[in-house]
């Protein structure tokens, strides 16, 4: 999500940083980044133009998304339907011993995911709202 977030504060302006300035400036290891940017350019979260003046940039429909698409990119949609305790037997009739609880929170985790658009998330950061540095 944070290279994502600062994809989205630099497509603004329509600068498109490199996988090592964004590696640099959310703090993640660069190969490990580039995989992870890899895939989300499949689902079209992120794009790229490779070359001397190419970069990561995302385009305005990509801001549209919402946040649990970068997510289900990522890692499919188990944490919006799993257990908290990851058994693969826990449902509504037989419950694990956090069942209850965490499924409020899951819930409220989803609706706030998919109610959240990359770009809504985006203006708060560029007015000063919300930061991704200390």
């Amino acid at each position: 999500m944070r290279a994502v977030f600062y994809i989205a504060c630099h497509s603004e302006n329509g600068y498109r940083p490199g996988i090592k300035e964004i590696a640099e400036n959310i703090n993640s290891p660069e190969h490990f980044l580039a995989k992870i940017l890899q895939k989300l350019s499949k689902e079209g979260i992120v794009s790229s133009i490779k070359g001397p003046n190419g970069g990561f940039f995302i385009e305005a429909n990509g801001l549209h998304r919402p946040l649990a698409d970068i997510i289900t990119s990522l890692e499919g949609d188990e944490i919006f339907t799993g257990c908290g305790m990851g058994l693969s037997y826990c449902s509504e009739t037989n419950p694990c011993p956090l069942h209850s609880e965490f499924k409020k929170v899951r819930n409220q985790l989803t609706q706030m995911l998919y109610s959240t658009t990359i770009g809504e998330f985006n203006e708060d950061l560029l007015s000063g709202a919300l930061t991704l540095k200390k």
